[in-house]
């Protein structure tokens, strides 16, 4: 059958105008799906970034919760920082009143040495010179010592005898300050024991002439140094820092000087 280019049947004409309307429409569905995954993305750019903020948000929440906790933490220690320095505080004013008559007539000093409360009793009130034996002063003093630290129950005390820097003569039964200090300290702590403060809570110790409080240079100095000094053992449970007990009391020491040799 012969067609003519220039005049196409009718059935060609219909099939070229079917095949016309059906590209019209497949572009217009492409389109569409274009469209539609346009909006898809988007949305899942805006979930990509709701997710990215969800995630800082927990991180910001995290945080602050880790830094609530810390502050829990610094409250609580600092609360417990507080009933310590106020047990301690409440424990110095106790000794000092029950002491006072004596710190007032000069036969001992209260004062807060490298973290500890410190009891200083000057060796000449309570033993003769080179001896260990308790005066009959030395006594009645250490009573009213007792008296007080009985009334601080559950702490720990240390007794430690100290000396000068001149040397025991030959004919001295103890021979060195490192014997004479210990055996003053001994003798103090029976003493306290016998006056009811518990065994299981004071201990003795001799250091000598090697923690001066004073130069031994001068007589006043070798006096100051000859000592007894009953410390108050810091709980372990305590700071050890009592600056503020210091200031609160006047109660700061300056620096001892170095030990002096013979």
């Amino acid at each position: 059958m012969f067609i003519c280019a220039k005049h196409p049947s009718p059935l060609v004409l219909g099939i070229a105008l079917l095949l016309a309307g059906c590209s019209e429409e497949k572009d217009k569905k492409i389109a569409e799906l274009e469209k539609i995954n346009q909006a898809m993305a988007a949305q899942a750019e805006e979930l990509r970034q709701g997710v990215a903020s969800m995630k800082e948000l927990q991180g910001d929440l995290d945080r602050t919760k880790s830094q609530l906790q810390g502050t829990e933490a610094q409250v609580q220690e600092m609360k417990a920082a507080g009933d310590q320095a106020l047990g301690q505080q409440q424990i110095l004013k106790g000794l000092l009143d029950g002491l006072k008559n004596m710190i007032e007539s000069g036969e001992l000093e209260v004062r807060i040495r490298r973290g500890r409360m410190v009891v200083a009793l000057p060796s000449a009130v309570l033993f003769k010179s080179g001896e260990a034996d308790l005066s009959e002063k030395g006594m009645e003093t250490l009573k009213s010592v007792a008296a007080a630290l009985k009334q601080i129950q559950g702490r720990q005390f240390q007794v430690a005898g100290h000396t000068d820097n001149v040397p025991l003569g030959k004919d001295n039964p103890y021979g060195t300050n490192w014997h004479l200090s210990a055996a003053r300290a001994v003798s103090v702590v029976q003493f306290l024991v016998k006056e009811g403060v518990s065994p299981r809570e004071i201990s003795a110790a001799g250091y000598a002439h090697y923690q001066p409080v004073a130069s031994n240079k001068s007589k006043k100095g070798k006096a100051q140094n000859r000592r007894v000094e009953i410390s108050l053992m810091p709980d372990l449970k305590e700071l050890p820092d009592l600056s503020k007990l210091e200031e609160a009391f006047g109660l700061k020491e300056q620096e001892p000087p170095p030990a002096d040799g013979y």
